[in-house]
């Protein structure tokens, strides 16, 4: 049984609204404003990328591709331009993912409980992501537990218990300052027991250049595979579309103490920094599985690059 997809196209125009106003409107007025097609117009399309948070070599790769296609186009009217720049943008994004498993075809039944590991450093929305990531799972009709093994920070329990109500799942705490390995434990050894489809475990808000939590996170995936052979299923690293190329520093750093299986990307609702996307595909192995587009509940969404450039050219 696959997870359903969530996406809403309208949603997810709305939450990329100030990414395409910077992005696709700067494009368009580049182009407008030049009579005839020259570099002149690639160099400022290559600064308006750039400036958009894509970055300088995914940028200047664009450019370059939409250099070349132009060169053997008859047609170099506005549209024909956007259409080429279009898909180049999309080629950056597809190319990441090509040989990955975006979650549209995951076997859950026989890998029972598919546990999800999420990290991320504070103030990435992780705790908010886990609830709506909950949700999203249990209104596809999985039965879902939360462990809540972020024991350092009392308003972590009390976040994640807010957001697993509202998701109407199941939730395994401990006091603050408990072992996070404990909690881990007993919610794997409950998931088990009650045959629950699939398990979320919260972490740490760990900064990755703090080294002891980094080595709590390996004593946490040690505790997984004692009671969950299989386990972690997924490693997904939370980060803030905010954050800019500091993101990129956070999943070199987390790669290194564990696989990362996903990305996903909050808060694009609230940056005209979406272009970080692109920089993050490029220079990352590693596929973005969800966006956030907003604070609702339903407001996670799942990755897909081609409505994703839809929603910015629209």
């Amino acid at each position: 049984m696959a997870i359903l997809k969530n996406i809403n196209f309208n949603k997810l125009k709305q939450g990329l609204s100030k990414t395409k106003d910077k992005l696709f409107t700067g494009i368009t007025e580049a182009i407008s404003t030049k009579a005839v097609f020259d570099e002149d117009i690639l160099d400022e399309l290559e600064e308006i990328l750039i400036t958009s948070d894509i970055g300088m070599d995914t940028a200047m790769k664009i450019i370059h591709n939409t250099r070349a296609e132009l060169y053997y186009l008859n047609d170099r009217s506005k549209e024909a331009i956007i259409s080429t720049l279009k898909n180049e943008m999309k080629t950056v994004l597809l190319n990441a993912i090509q040989n990955t498993d975006n979650s549209d075809s995951t076997d859950i039944s026989t890998n029972k409980p598919y546990v999800i590991l999420v990290v991320g450093v504070n103030g990435a929305g992780k705790t908010t992501t886990i609830g709506k990531l909950a949700y999203n799972y249990k209104k596809a009709g999985y039965s879902v537990l939360i462990g809540s093994a972020d024991t350092f920070r009392a308003a972590a329990n009390e976040q994640l218990d807010i957001w697993a109500k509202r998701a109407d799942v199941e939730i395994v705490q401990k006091e603050t300052g408990a072992d996070p390995s404990s909690v881990v434990y007993e919610t794997l050894n409950i998931a088990k027991s009650e045959n629950t489809d699939i398990v979320l475990i919260d972490t740490a808000g760990r900064l990755h250049t703090k080294s002891n939590l980094m080595k709590e996170l390996e004593k946490i995936k040690t505790v997984m595979g004692k009671v969950v052979p299989h386990a972690p299923n997924e490693v997904y690293l939370v980060v803030d579309g905010n954050s800019g190329q500091n993101v990129l520093v956070q999943a070199r750093e987390f790669s290194k103490v564990t696989e990362l299986t996903g990305l996903i990307v909050t808060k694009l609702d609230g940056t005209a920094k979406g272009g970080v996307v692109f920089q993050i595909s490029a220079q990352q192995k590693i596929p973005i599985k969800y966006i956030g587009v907003g604070e609702k509940i339903e407001d996670l969404q799942d990755f897909d690059a081609s409505k994703f450039i839809e929603a910015l050219f629209d």
